[in-house]
């Protein structure tokens, strides 16, 4: 099962963040330009068209993120730049939940080029 396939389940305090290792494996199967921060947070940085491109996809970002109970931190900027940044706030850094929801987001820029 791929990670766009899975699904978050949600963290327990107690849960420790993944480490470095799991995290640079994981990090090669979502790739397309997100980048691991501090071994904590996983960011990517998105150009759109125009300022209605960039709603609509941070729109169907939020829907993923609604039914996957996980929320990314979005920074709409200049119009037509998003970053997106990820982690677990439960735990104080990644969790798989990042990597699952960074897969989903790829998906919906493949969606939008196909």
């Amino acid at each position: 099962m791929t990670l766009e396939q899975e699904h978050c389940v949600p963290c327990e305090k107690k849960q420790k963040p993944l480490g470095h290792d799991r995290n640079e494996i994981l990090l090669k199967e979502v790739n397309h330009g997100w980048a691991i921060i501090d071994d904590k947070k996983l960011e990517r940085h998105f150009a759109f068209k125009d300022f209605k491109e960039t709603l609509d996809f941070v729109n169907k970002v939020g829907d993923i993120a609604e039914s996957e109970g996980h929320h990314p931190d979005m920074n709409l900027y200049s119009w037509n730049k998003l970053t997106i940044t990820l982690f677990t706030h439960n735990i104080g850094g990644l969790s798989e939940n990042d990597f699952i929801l960074a897969a989903k987001i790829n998906s919906l820029l493949q969606e939008k080029s196909s």
